[in-house]
């Protein structure tokens, strides 16, 4: 039986992903902070939890992530920036699933298929910003989706038929987003996971270190 991680299992998406999983055939486990402590900003603790896992996961999916870090709301201008909206959101969105990317490195198979995927956000993309604002967060996920692309880059030489991906939900029907929907189409948990799942299903050692939306198509860095 394959088995897959899930970091964040219990939150909307989380959860939904770790559930599609599970129906799909996959023996889950999850790691979350409500339920285990797991905070992802902290290497201490994803050093301990990851320290009590044993074997190899074929598919590992970090579903963390925060609009709203610390309760500092995206910026709607750049006088609205603050060091400690920065701060949050970076530690949250870029530095903690680089943490679980670095200690993931020895649960990943190194002879067989297995896919690394991390939860970003279409707005982190800078060829696709048209508007502006949101300047913690967009950088935040920017800085991710770096970590990722270098990442894969390296495991080309160490993991060969591994994929290291960036994903985009689209905006999912969660409380992480019920207050920026606005005229956004959203979807339900449910779907997006199904989503998501279908998509990395689809891809593969070639694909690796890119960025892709719940469709499977291509964002620009």
């Amino acid at each position: 039986m394959k088995r897959a991680l899930v970091i964040g299992a219990s939150g909307g998406i989380g959860t939904a992903i770790s559930a599609e999983l599970s129906n799909k055939g996959y023996d889950v486990t999850g790691l979350s902070r409500s339920g285990d402590g797991l905070d992802v900003t902290e290497e201490a603790s994803v050093e301990a939890a990851f320290a009590r896992l044993e074997g190899s996961f074929d598919v590992i999916f970090v579903a963390t992530g925060a609009l709203e870090p610390g309760g500092n709301a995206p910026e709607k201008a750049v006088r609205e920036v603050s060091v400690e909206a920065m701060e949050a959101a970076f530690r949250v969105n870029a530095i903690g699933p680089m943490l679980v990317l670095k200690h993931s490195l020895r649960l990943l198979p190194k002879t067989s298929p297995s896919v690394f995927a991390a939860l970003s956000a279409r707005v982190g993309s800078i060829g696709d910003n048209g508007i502006g604002g949101w300047h913690s967060y967009r950088a935040s996920k920017t800085a991710l989706n770096q970590f990722i692309h270098g990442a894969a880059i390296e495991l080309k030489r160490t993991h060969k038929q591994a994929t290291v991906v960036c994903l985009h939900p689209g905006t999912v029907e969660t409380d992480f987003t019920a207050k920026y929907a606005g005229r956004h189409k959203t979807v339900p948990a449910t779907q997006a996971a199904a989503n998501l799942v279908r998509v990395i299903e689809g891809l593969g050692p070639a694909q690796s270190g890119q960025f892709y939306d719940y469709a499977g198509q291509e964002i620009p860095w």
